[in-house]
């Protein structure tokens, strides 16, 4: 989740939308959209809402939706399922991308590569440096509205998964500008 957090847009017209609801609003409208498109809310505190359902196409995704202090929704992440190999992970990593790729087009950035001294040569190598995270693979799709990030990502030694980050233009701008009257 903190992977948002470091993730910036500029500021465009109209939002970024996720399952075809734009990112905009309150965290209790936008969450309730979600729920009418099949997702169940686990939990909501502090400026987050955790809900689960199926995401384009994968059973069982985990989605975050982020609050700002302000009271808008910025930022949607989705966490797929967790895979024990590198062949499942990259499958997942590789099939979300080229579907982003036919729907915004080429990413505007990428990094794919393994930032260990020597190059994995076999699916249980790939995995170890996932795990200990020398495995960069990142791509942005940058539009008008806002910034999609896929990426490979784990949680320590224990699991390893594909994130989707989705970030309004708009209101990100809006948050900034925000950040910047305190200054």
């Amino acid at each position: 989740m903190a992977l948002l957090a470091g993730l910036n847009a500029t500021a465009q017209t109209g939002h970024l939308t996720f399952k075809g609801v734009p990112i905009d609003g309150t965290l209790n409208e936008f969450v309730s959209k979600l729920k009418q498109k099949g997702f169940t809310q686990i939990k909501k505190e502090q400026g987050i809402a955790i809900l689960e359902g199926d995401f384009a196409s994968f059973k069982g995704c985990t989605v975050a939706v982020y609050e700002h202090e302000s009271g808008l929704v910025n930022r949607v992440g989705v966490m797929f399922p967790e895979k024990d190999t590198w062949s499942l992970l990259y499958n997942d990593y590789s099939k979300l991308k080229e579907m982003l790729t036919q729907k915004y087009g080429k990413p505007s950035e990428e990094t794919e590569e393994f930032q260990s001294y020597t190059t994995p040569r076999d699916d249980n190598s790939r995995m170890y440096e996932v795990q200990m995270d020398r495995c960069k693979y990142i791509c942005d799709f940058t539009t008008d509205n806002g910034v999609v990030e896929l990426r490979i990502e784990h949680n320590s030694v224990i699991s390893c998964f594909v994130v989707l980050i989705y970030v309004d233009a708009e209101n990100e701008a809006k948050v900034q500008s925000s950040a910047i009257d305190d200054l």
